[in-house]
């Protein structure tokens, strides 16, 4: 591509999951010789990952919620990170800004639609989020991770271009890598995970559901689970009592080689573990945050499980009620209903592992189901997208259209142990 040595400015909000693809893409600008800066809020500043050479400025964006109180406090920050941000472009004269969602990149954009520069935004799941919809009319290009985006108006279909989630380099090299040999007799490794924070569900309910397995299974099992600090001792204990090897932490550094060696994922839907998994091509049984704006993490199991690389699971949705805070015949019934709600989880949980783990070619045909769904150029194309902002036409490479919807063309790959329908 055209356009060496160019500037350009990425926002993102102050969550991982906002700022991982942000990374992504300055690394890859950078590596093609331009510069690059990054605009975020203070806890954006201070995610792990950023790499040295990325210059963060962190404005005010303010936050909306749903009390109308707090709108105009939330319109006045955003107009002093517009101000702020106006600032910065005046020096930096950047050639386009993208925007990755959340409320620190609302200021960036609409500073950058005043000062007439080229703009996109990314969206990384298969829902447009508030700040992108707020921006979708506004921006020359909306780059996506999936090829069905909820709420995208149609006016603004034109605008898309499927790129993917761009993941993490030492995840991307574990993509032509076969899958790791599972026979009939062999462990069953089994990767847990609840997403930056863990989640207490999985800590009470996956110890149970692998219980629940037949024993010949059950004594093959090697589990990999993240839990919270203060769920730790409990399911350690559990997994003690039903004579079930397991490592416990809660936070592995090592993610890509726990990744490497899993034959299957177990956890929240959130976008960056998806676009991992189906890069590397594991086979996962997905428990979409029930509270997640828009439901967007049940949007984002879509494309997987339609292909077969993995089953989604509704979490019931538990009104959070403490027994102890009642007498003592309504507690118990409490304790009852909740008791009944996490059974039936982890009977759904253990029927989902025997469905895809009874059998060694049903897992690994799984696996390459999830590799097919993955879009491992996210990050060059989503480079050579910016780049395409530098006077020349805007590149067509990779627009959605009836005869492109994964953005690059996948090259046969046949994990070990799938069966040749797997590859017709």
């Amino acid at each position: 591509m055209s356009g060496a040595n160019k500037h350009y400015v990425l926002a993102a909000g102050g969550t991982g999951g906002h700022l991982i693809p942000a990374f992504a893409l300055a690394t890859e600008l950078e590596r093609r010789g331009h510069h690059v800066a990054l605009i975020t809020d203070e806890r954006g500043a201070n995610i792990p990952g950023k790499p040295d050479f990325l210059p963060a400025h962190v404005l005010p964006a303010g936050r909306f919620g749903k009390n109308p109180l707090n709108w105009i406090k939330g319109f006045r920050a955003v107009m002093e990170g517009r101000k702020m941000a106006l600032r910065l472009f005046d020096s930096f004269e950047p050639s386009a800004v993208i925007g990755f969602g959340g409320y620190p990149a609302l200021p960036a954009l609409l500073a950058s639609t005043s000062a007439e520069i080229p703009s996109l935004v990314h969206e990384q799941n298969a829902v447009l989020g508030r700040v992108n919809r707020l921006l979708a009319g506004r921006v020359q290009a909306i780059a996506t991770a999936y090829p069905e985006i909820k709420r995208l108006k149609d006016k603004h279909s034109s605008k898309v271009h499927l790129v993917g989630n761009p993941v993490r380099p030492e995840v991307l090299q574990l993509r032509d890598q076969p899958f790791p040999a599972f026979t009939e007799d062999g462990l069953l490794r089994i990767l847990v995970i609840g997403g930056s924070q863990g989640a207490r569900i999985l800590s009470e309910v996956i110890p149970d559901a692998l219980s629940m397995l037949q024993p010949a299974l059950r004594s093959r099992l090697q589990i990999t689970q993240q839990c919270r600090p203060e769920d730790l001792d409990a399911v350690r204990e559990k997994y003690k009592q039903y004579d079930i090897p397991a490592e416990l932490g809660t936070y592995f550094e090592d993610m890509a080689a726990r990744l490497a060696d899993a034959h299957l994922f177990i956890g929240r839907a959130g976008a960056s573990s998806i676009a991992e998994l189906t890069a590397v091509g594991r086979p996962a049984i997905l428990l979409p945050l029930p509270i997640a704006t828009d439901d967007h993490q049940t949007a984002n199991t879509r494309e997987m499980t339609k292909a077969g690389g993995g089953r989604a699971i509704r979490q019931p949705m538990m009104t959070v009620k403490n027994p102890d805070d009642y007498g003592e015949s309504k507690g118990n019934k409490i304790r009852v209903a909740q008791a009944d709600i996490l059974q039936k989880l982890a009977k759904d949980i253990c029927k989902q592992i025997l469905a895809l783990a009874q059998r060694p070619e049903t897992l690994a045909t799984a696996a390459h189901a999830a590799w097919n769904c993955g879009r491992p150029d996210a990050v060059k194309d989503l480079a050579d997208l910016m780049e395409s902002f530098d006077g020349a036409d805007m590149m067509d490479v990779i627009r959605v259209g009836a005869d492109n919807t994964s953005g690059a063309k996948q090259t046969a790959h046949v994990p070990t142990g799938a069966t040749k329908d797997a590859t017709e």
